[in-house]
């Protein structure tokens, strides 16, 4: 479908509490516009904010009063006022299960926690950046949403375009799940799959950026990358909120380009800061699958600098061999006292297995790695099974059925006696 480009505009920008955009190595602020790295060192841009100098109290009332998804947090986030009344997939505030059947099988006695973001409108945790990444492109007049993807975020921009109004165009390894690669092409916008990994579309799009083709074209994790990756931090405002207004002990987060727990440390900062959880400590440990684990490598050698690999592993929304935010992730686990850890493909489909039986999610491969090394941090002793602990599961086990083999028990004839004869009456 041909849609005229436009050049996105800066100016007269609502984008709420967001002030500015500024340089996570030097420090620099730059105008809020649709730029991700520093003109000064190349470093890496993020949202910088005048968040609102209320009192604590009112500030929680604001929230809890608001709508039940993450616009609850709009004053905390780089959105406009009115964010809820444009048209949009409003995801967020899912459910926060308290996992006590899989706690005793792991042996945590101080509370576990599944956050469950399969809940979301297209069943993953990529609905909650991408709906940020859609008010900055509504912001600076973009008429096409794209990005790189290994699945779960090609769905998630191709349903939140249909819904506000924008042409989309988005970029997948061409290897995908089934699952995935229907459910990205199912809302009508181009789907385009790269001969290659995740990390040779990522490039591709880098340059497509620089091309008159690429004009009037928002990224949402490239151009629009410093926005959307404010979407993760809205995980830690409702798990916080879910709690009772506290900070977790320790949580277990999957690591892809590793900009979903880095934001969720910057979450937690950000309410700490506001007031609204008492300041204590609290342990972020991250998850990779064994096929893709460069950051559990440089986290376990003791390493500050990521080297990239070339992902083999059945958890593909994972299979990011060269991390962006790696790097901060290392240090984010070594200033809170936690980990980064990796669990191989059999270990992983043990893990959703576990998580099914035990709690009745169905979590996609991603979910089965935090499981997975939440299990393998507690038998090594490194993750405390006395503290209240939060795992997140980021996407429905539907996406990924090629992971896990299951089917039925037995094949009958419609018979009382084949029933008795199959030896599953006692029970």
């Amino acid at each position: 479908m041909a849609v005229q480009s436009v050049e996105p505009s800066t100016t007269s920008v609502d984008l709420g509490p967001a002030a500015a955009l500024s340089c996570r190595e030097c420090g620099e602020r730059f105008p809020l516009g649709p730029v991700f790295a520093c003109a000064l060192c190349f470093g890496p841009l993020e949202v910088a904010y005048e968040l609102p100098a209320a009192d604590p109290e009112a500030l929680r009332r604001r929230i809890e009063a608001g709508p039940a998804n993450i616009w609850r947090y709009a004053p905390l986030l780089p959105v406009p006022a009115d964010v809820a009344d444009k048209p949009g997939l409003n995801p967020g505030f899912t459910k926060l299960v308290k996992a006590d059947n899989l706690a005793r099988e792991l042996g945590v006695t101080g509370g576990l926690y599944v956050k469950d973001d399969s809940g979301n409108p297209t069943h993953s945790f990529k609905d909650r950046v991408v709906a940020i990444a859609v008010e900055a492109a509504r912001a600076f007049g973009f008429t096409t949403l794209s990005c790189s993807s290994t699945g779960n975020l090609a769905g998630a921009v191709g349903a939140a375009a249909a819904r506000a109004g924008f042409r989309s165009c988005v970029f997948i390894p061409h290897d995908l799940e089934a699952g995935k690669v229907v459910m990205a092409a199912v809302y009508g916008g181009d789907l385009v799959g790269i001969e290659g990994t995740y990390d040779d579309v990522n490039r591709f799009c880098s340059e497509l950026i620089g091309d008159p083709l690429g004009e009037g074209w928002g990224f949402v994790n490239v151009n629009l990358r410093p926005y959307y990756g404010e979407g993760s931090k809205t995980l830690a405002y409702e798990i916080c909120e879910q709690l009772g207004w506290r900070l977790p002990d320790q949580i277990v987060v999957p690591i892809a380009s590793g900009s979903q727990l880095t934001k969720i440390d910057k979450g937690l900062k950000e309410l700490v800061a506001l007031g609204l959880v008492e300041d204590r400590p609290y342990r972020i440990f991250g998850a990779q699958a064994e096929g893709c684990s460069p950051v559990s490598r440089a986290f376990k050698d003791g390493h500050d600098v990521v080297r990239p690999v070339k992902p083999d592993t059945i958890a593909k929304s994972l299979a990011i061999g060269n991390p962006a935010d790696g790097p901060y992730v290392l240090d984010i686990a070594r200033r809170t006292g936690g980990a980064v850890e990796d669990v191989t493909d059999e270990q992983i489909v043990e893990a959703i297995r576990l998580l099914a039986r035990t709690e009745g999610i169905f979590a996609e491969t991603a979910g089965g790695v935090t499981v997975g090394v939440t299990r393998k941090l507690i038998e090594d002793g490194v993750l405390d099974p006395s503290l209240t602990t939060v795992v997140l599961n980021t996407g429905d086990g539907l996406k990924t059925l090629d992971a896990v083999a299951a089917g039925p028990t037995a094949t009958i004839r419609p018979s009382l006696e084949a029933f008795r004869a199959a030896g599953l009456a006692a029970g």
